[in-house]
C-alpha cells in the first residue's frame, strides 16, 4: 500500500473524475508489470494505491518516484512530501498526513527576498500544491524542490498554476478560452495542481484573465 503524497480534495462526481483520472495514470505507469491494484480515498484527502502482484515492489517504488508517499513518521535529514496547506508572515504550513503538519520558517524557504505570501505569489504556489521538504527541527525546503521553483522563474516561457482541476479538464477549459495555440503544454505538477506553459509570446496574466471566468480554482501567474 502507497499513500500518494497528492491530495483529492475535490467533492461529489468531480472527485469521482478525479479519481477515475489516477486510476488511468497508474494503469498507464504499470505498463506491463504483473501486477492488480485498488484505489481508495482516505478522510484526509490522500489517495491510497494497494498493489499485489508478483511485481509489487516495483510498481510501488514507481508510485513513489511519481507521486512521493505520506508516511506516518519522520526522520531528521530525510527528505519527505507534503501538501500546501497554508501560509503566514511565519512561513509555509504542509499537511503530511498522520505525521502532522510541518512548518516551515520563512527563514528556511531559500526563495528570495520577500513574505511568505509574496513568495508564494511569485512562484506560483497555489494551495495543495505538493512540495518536497527536509525533516528537522525547523523543517526546510528539499534543494531539489527550490531549484524547481527558481527554473520556474528563469525560464523563457510564462506559466498559469492552477488547482481543483484534473489535467484534462484544464486543457478542455484553455481550449474552450481559445487559447490552444498559445500554449505549449499542461504539466501535472500534483493530481489537481497544474502548470500551463505558455509560448514565448503568451503573456500569463493575460491568459490567466480569459481562462479564468471558466475555472473554479485558484490561478497565479509566473512570469520570468
Amino acid at each position: 500500500m502507497v499513500v500518494l503524497g497528492s491530495k483529492v480534495y475535490v467533492t461529489g462526481e468531480a472527485r469521482e473524475r478525479a479519481l477515475d483520472g489516477l486510476r488511468g495514470l497508474v494503469t498507464d505507469r504499470f505498463g506491463d508489470l504483473d501486477v492488480e491494484f485498488e484505489i481508495g480515498h482516505r478522510e484526509d484527502d490522500f489517495p491510497v494505491v494497494t498493489v499485489d502482484g508478483a511485481d509489487a515492489v516495483v510498481a510501488r517504488n514507481l508510485l513513489r518516484e511519481e507521486f512521493g508517499e505520506i508516511v506516518p513518521t519522520h526522520q531528521d535529514g530525510e527528505t519527505y512530501v507534503g501538501t500546501l496547506d497554508s501560509w503566514d508572515d511565519d512561513g509555509f504550513v504542509l499537511d503530511a498526513g498522520p505525521a502532522g503538519d510541518v512548518r516551515i520558517p520563512a527563514s528556511n524557504l531559500d526563495l528570495g527576498q520577500g513574505s511568505p505570501a509574496q513568495i508564494r505569489k511569485r512562484f506560483g504556489l497555489v494551495q495543495h500544491l505538493p512540495l518536497r521538504f527536509v525533516a528537522g527541527p525547523e523543517p526546510r525546503l528539499a534543494d531539489a524542490e527550490v531549484d524547481r521553483l527558481y527554473d520556474w522563474t528563469r525560464g523563457e516561457n510564462d506559466r498559469v498554476n492552477a488547482n481543483s482541476a484534473t489535467r484534462s479538464e484544464v486543457r478542455a477549459t484553455v481550449n474552450r478560452a481559445g487559447h490552444a495555440g498559445d500554449i505549449v503544454t499542461v504539466e501535472r505538477l500534483g493530481l489537481l495542481e497544474m502548470s500551463i506553459v505558455c509560448n514565448p509570446d503568451t503573456d500569463a496574466p493575460g491568459l490567466l484573465a480569459d481562462i479564468g471566468r471558466f475555472m473554479p480554482s485558484e490561478l497565479l501567474a509566473v512570469v520570468p
